[in-house]
């Protein structure tokens, strides 16, 4: 009751632009949950009485500031993530007095792609990584040199001779941070590199790499205008622009739905949105919004996600999610 007095003091000294918000769902965070939440959210609005949530593109990373930054109208109520919370952003949640419930959604493979102009790529996580990360490993990974590939070819014989230019995400993306735990990380650690070499990698900075921003559609619209260029995102988005681009074949598997969902192309994640149980019961509707995206018409298999990439969780789990959310 201190919490909604607080909040109401709050909107009468703030006027109608804080009265609107505490009347609707704020979201941000990942880039790559938010077509799903986008989805959720308008049929919510169109189902419902509640206002319609408003979503915020930040990337997880972003998100998690956000979220974990303090309680009331000024802070969102959701965050998306493509990757779990972290302990040190936990920890911050708890500084703030934020209490918060973990809810996971689906499954998402992360693409590496090229326009449909081009031909497929044929990569492996071991040729991603001599080509993005600063140093590279020798064959034993006894030692580290800086990296001077500056065509694909240059990395495998097999591969174009053109130019290694790969438009990925920012830093403060939960896609750049799964992309370099499941490519990088694994691939060094094939290469029998200790945690301390592993820990100490870090992406090229002269060009080869081009952080593009959470705008994953503005990625997928530079790839089709330019065939000699690399995308790095997540799988919704190649899923819904088939048409222009094409995803590469990571160890000789594509990243396909059915490939992603029984567990055989390998750089795929989880994802997660996280809500801030001190709003439950103060911003109308989040309880409700969170029992649409978990409800099987939504996030189960056949619903109304999967046509735009989202990948089904097992039965069990989803049930799971399902439960925690009907216990809020």
């Amino acid at each position: 009751m201190r919490l909604v007095s607080l909040m109401l003091v709050g909107l009468l000294a703030a006027g109608t632009a804080t009265a609107q918000r505490a009347e609707t769902i704020s979201i941000v965070g990942s880039s790559t949950v938010f077509p799903f939440s986008t989805k959720v959210a308008e049929t919510f609005g169109e189902t419902t009485d509640f206002n319609t949530p408003v979503i915020e593109s930040t990337g997880s990373g972003g998100g998690m500031k956000l979220f974990c930054a303090g309680v009331g109208v000024d802070h969102p109520d959701i965050t998306n993530a493509s990757r779990a919370m972290k302990s040190s952003e936990a920890e911050t949640c708890t500084a703030n007095g934020v209490e918060f419930t973990e809810f996971v959604v689906g499954f998402d493979g992360i693409v590496v792609a090229n326009s449909n102009d081009a031909g497929v790529l044929e990569l492996s996580r071991e040729i991603l990584a001599k080509a993005l990360l600063a140093e590279v490993p020798n064959d034993d990974c006894s030692a580290m040199s800086p990296n001077t590939a500056a065509n694909w070819a240059d990395v495998d014989s097999s591969l174009p001779d053109v130019a290694i230019e790969v438009l990925g995400p920012p830093t403060s993306s939960g896609t750049r941070d799964a992309f370099e735990e499941l490519v990088f990380e694994k691939a060094m650690k094939a290469m029998g590199c200790d945690k301390a070499t592993i820990k100490a990698a870090s992406v090229r900075e002269d060009g080869a790499y081009v952080e593009a921003g959470e705008n994953d559609t503005l990625i997928v619209d530079q790839l089709a205008s330019n065939p000699t260029a690399v995308g790095i995102f997540g799988y919704s988005f190649l899923a819904n622009n088939a048409d222009r681009i094409q995803g590469a074949n990571i160890e000789g598997v594509a990243p396909t739905f059915e490939n992603i969902a029984g567990g055989d192309y390998k750089v795929s994640r989880s994802l997660f949105f996280y809500v801030k149980n001190n709003h439950l019961g103060v911003i109308p509707g989040i309880a409700e919004y969170v029992q649409e995206f978990t409800s099987e018409e939504a996030f189960g298999a056949g619903g109304y996600l999967e046509p735009i990439g989202l990948i089904p969780l097992p039965q069990a789990d989803r049930d799971a999610n399902a439960d925690k959310a009907a216990a809020l």
